[in-house]
């Protein structure tokens, strides 16, 4: 059975980083589905968001935005308290935060581009924001339904597959969150043995993040928002709590760790 079959009730849904690119499109088709109770919207600044609020407009009650700054741990944690008391559970956590390069966080292409700010910047968004929202809803996530946590790596963070080097800080986050992934799995195992926590590249997309890098990319292998998020959906409905702790590509490959 696929995830949807296993359900035994429609999806409680979290969706991190849900105001633009991925998570704004993992977000509308989400909601399109008649499996999917409700949609929780995190964001910065999800309430002000106007492609959310069209969604709020069209979809009413089954979208509720709330304004979380990721990187902030006592934010997480009253968002953590807000679910509690609203939620029974949550069946399927989505977290697509991250970062390349803005502000202190840098592509660096050599060791003498590194800087500890850069390194900071980049891992409390990409390795400690996803770890730190699982932590905080661990209550919500254990028992014994089916659930799945999701959150955007890239293929870059393999180390198995770097050949090029470069991007240091990057590289090194993803395979941080790739480690921390891992080993929640193994502890969410004994917690709910249903569950399933993967490690998701979506490939090159057309966002903010990856913009400044597009040109060297064939068009052929420059994803929408929404294709992304079709093929990102398409591996969390045919992953199970046997493949908990695993990581893949947007086209259901295996990527070497």
């Amino acid at each position: 059975m696929n995830f949807w079959q296993r359900l035994e009730e429609p999806a409680h849904v979290v969706v991190c980083g849900a105001s633009r690119g991925i998570g704004l499109a993992l977000t509308t088709q989400l909601l399109a589905r008649t499996e999917v109770a409700e949609v929780w919207a995190i964001a910065r600044h999800a309430s002000q968001n106007p492609e959310l609020l069209a969604l709020a407009a069209l979809h009413g009650q089954r979208l509720h935005c709330l304004d979380v700054d990721v990187c902030d741990e006592q934010a997480l944690s009253e968002m953590a308290t807000q679910l509690r008391k609203a939620l029974p559970r949550v069946h399927l956590l989505l977290c697509t935060v991250g970062v390349l390069q803005d502000g202190a966080a840098k592509a660096e292409k050599g060791l003498a581009q590194v800087s500890l700010e850069g390194l900071l910047a980049t891992f409390q968004r990409n390795s400690f924001a996803p770890i730190l929202l699982l932590k905080h809803l661990l209550p919500l996530l254990r028992g014994r339904h089916p659930c799945t946590i999701a959150a955007l790596s890239a293929r870059v963070g393999s180390i198995g597959d770097n050949r090029l080097g470069g991007w240091y800080s990057y590289r090194a986050s993803k395979a941080a969150l790739n480690q921390l992934l891992h080993t929640a799995s193994i502890e969410l195992s004994r917690l709910n043995p249903n569950s399933c926590i993967l490690s998701l590249h979506p490939g090159t997309t057309d966002t903010e993040l990856s913009k400044p890098f597009q040109a060297n990319v064939p068009a052929a292998q420059l994803f929408s928002p929404s294709y992304s998020a079709e093929c990102l959906l398409a591996q969390v409905e045919r992953h199970g709590p046997e493949h908990t702790g695993t990581f893949w590509g947007w086209d259901g490959e295996p990527i070497a760790w």
